[in-house]
């Protein structure tokens, strides 16, 4: 974990601002949760990379999505591949989806294509959702009160992608 640490910090992460605070301390506090969570290796790790590729709500990149490989290299292949599928969403489509029809289709932002994802896929892409949702709620009441509806109806719809620590924790904080 340390190694992995220092190489996100090698790519910059500490240069870039992030709603309340650092991406930084975002990333690490969305890998934290997963960590309580008790979510496999390789989704903690998607989560501290979570916005390697830049992601449909934030812009900042550490990577281009053309130099996957160099994720891979500090991550592993199957943390990189949580990793692009969670930049790729293009959220305004496949988060409308979501609960309200089978099979939900996901759409990638970077190629336009849209395709399935297994259940697995699913519930790696729900559970970091709301744990990235979760860290940034966790510090900010202001983004509870303007977001903390529509998460709750989001995470509504995940309901049978999330792991029970997940929706516990939805409780708690929204």
């Amino acid at each position: 974990m340390k190694s992995i640490f220092q190489q996100l910090q090698a790519l910059g992460v500490g240069e870039f601002v992030h709603l309340h605070g650092s991406l930084e301390m975002h990333l690490r506090g969305t890998y934290d949760l997963l960590t309580e969570w008790g979510a496999n290796t390789a989704l903690c790790e998607a989560g501290l990379y979570h916005a390697a590729y830049s992601t449909a709500g934030f812009e900042g990149a550490l990577a281009s999505h053309e130099q996957r490989d160099r994720v891979i290299d500090i991550i592993g292949e199957q943390a990189e591949q949580i990793v692009y599928m969670y930049c790729a969403c293009d959220r305004d489509v496949v988060f409308s989806r979501i609960g309200k029809q089978q099979p939900v289709f996901f759409k990638d932002r970077f190629t336009q294509e849209e395709y399935e994802l297994s259940v697995e896929q699913w519930k790696q892409f729900c559970e970091l959702t709301v744990a990235n949702e979760l860290e940034i709620s966790r510090n900010s009441e202001q983004f509870v009160e303007q977001y903390g509806g529509e998460l709750k109806e989001l995470f509504g719809r995940m309901d049978r992608y999330l792991s029970v620590a997940a929706k516990l924790a939805t409780e708690k904080t929204l």
